[in-house]
């Protein structure tokens, strides 16, 4: 346990403090990490009263969010690095980040994920639903919540 970490981040506060927290847990148990961002797909045309609305083409936005989550990523791995944590990124484009981000920790042979949770509750958490509870509900690895 604790050889090879999958730590999802969002670029958010929260989400840099649960990559802070998984490079001290690497750094004190030797393992690696991998660094995921789960792109949210752009969502499809917007109609209105009969007209189609489309604010960006969707080519335009993958280049744009792939660059911008490029970016982040690498933010998060040189801060690993500094710290003299081996890590590794990696992103996807999906409408389902709960399920990219256990299809990357599968993919990376993690054996335990490190994740922030908003900690959204009552009608917030019904109506927007949280990423970090669908992980926690459908992984079969460990996974460490960070607040």
């Amino acid at each position: 346990m604790y050889a090879h970490l999958l730590v999802p981040t969002d670029g958010s506060k929260l989400s840099d403090k649960a990559v802070a927290q998984a490079i001290a847990l690497a750094k004190a148990t030797r393992a690696r990490i991998t660094i995921f961002h789960a792109i949210i797909n752009l969502p499809q045309a917007v109609y209105a009263e009969g007209v189609s609305v489309q604010m960006m083409a969707q080519g335009d936005f993958l280049k744009s969010a792939k660059a911008a989550s490029a970016n982040l990523l690498e933010r998060a791995a040189k801060k690993a690095r500094a710290a003299g944590v081996e890590a590794a990124t990696a992103q996807a484009v999906t409408d389902t980040p709960w399920e990219a981000i256990l299809a990357a920790a599968k993919k990376a042979k993690a054996d335990t994920i490190v994740m922030a949770s908003h900690g959204r509750r009552g009608l917030a958490g019904l109506l927007l639903g949280s990423e970090t509870t669908k992980v926690l509900t459908h992984s079969k690895l460990p996974v460490l919540v960070v607040r």
